[in-house]
């Protein structure tokens, strides 16, 4: 599919395959801190300092992303949760892809927590997103974290090795 391949090329150094991503979504978890409340000049800085894309919510997109500047990469985020739910563990889905092809972005990405008491739920949406990214050649980055009652650490290699494992399965591959 050559709209993902060109996607692909706006958030990667298309010499040496390798990217800098810089996530800029934690306003939805933690609400306005500092480097996220002048949203656009925190963008301005990210590019000039050599970033290929950055990740931000759909919301964010609109107030502010790409006004001047070096041109930097766009993956809008599609899940979200807070700090003060009462299982910060369980992201929902709160974006399309279809709105975020209409924002502009390069790719799209969605957390997933493997090990959370409502990972079935994430897992469905998981899928559903996978698939509208094949159906519209949009890049998907999968965010995927051991966390929840069953995972004692979630820096072991095991339980990381089975997050990736799982982006793999579920679509969240280069072309």
């Amino acid at each position: 599919m050559i709209g993902k391949l060109v996607r692909l090329e706006r958030i990667m150094n298309r010499n040496t395959g390798k990217t800098v991503i810089v996530p800029m979504d934690h306003g939805v978890t933690m609400g306005p801190i500092p480097g996220l409340i002048k949203i656009h000049e925190t963008i301005n800085k990210v590019a000039e300092g050599g970033a290929n894309a950055i990740v931000e919510h759909n919301g964010m997109v609109l107030a502010g992303h790409r006004r001047h500047g070096r041109d930097i990469g766009l993956i809008v985020h599609l899940s979200a949760s807070t700090s003060v739910a009462p299982d910060p563990n369980h992201k929902v889905i709160i974006c399309s892809v279809e709105k975020a092809i209409k924002l502009g972005a390069d790719a799209v990405s969605i957390h997933i927590n493997i090990g959370a008491e409502d990972e079935p739920e994430m897992l469905r949406d998981f899928g559903m997103i996978s698939e509208k990214c094949l159906e519209w050649g949009m890049p998907l980055l999968a965010m995927v974290y051991p966390r929840g009652k069953k995972v004692p650490n979630e820096n072991d290699p095991e339980a990381v090795r089975l997050a990736a494992r799982l982006a793999a399965e579920l679509g969240a591959v280069a072309p």
